[in-house]
């Protein structure tokens, strides 16, 4: 799956909420300084040749939606980077997770917790 570019991914995640959507409708809901229509229009189009966003056709209207998950999307991109900063060692990844990112008290008895799940569950 070809990774999206940093504007591509924020159009993707509003599509992600919204589901099913004309352009009018992203217009809206993206933040000022909104993108020109036809920037979108680009967007949108390297998205689909991406495999990642589809259509479907109005009249004169098109209907986007995506045709990954964020889940699944986000998924793949995380395995890719496990394999290509981390030497494919999730546990290089959560080293660094558990050391660096500061986590709380909190935090890092939600991750045992998953863990743990995981665990039960094998």
């Amino acid at each position: 799956m070809e990774a999206l570019s940093s504007a591509e991914e924020q159009l993707m995640k509003h599509l992600w909420v919204l589901k099913r959507c004309f352009m009018r409708d992203l217009l809206e809901v993206l933040p000022e300084p909104k993108p020109a229509k036809t920037t979108v229009a680009t967007l949108l189009r390297r998205m689909i040749d991406k495999k990642l966003v589809g259509y479907r056709t109005y009249g004169n209207s098109r209907e986007y939606y995506p045709l990954v998950s964020k889940q699944v999307y986000f998924g793949r991109q995380l395995r890719g980077m496990v394999r290509d900063f981390f030497s494919a060692s999730p546990t290089e990844l959560a080293s660094l997770l558990t050391g660096e990112a500061k986590l709380s008290r909190e935090q890092l008895r939600e991750l045992q917790r998953l863990i743990d799940e995981k665990l039960e569950e094998q």
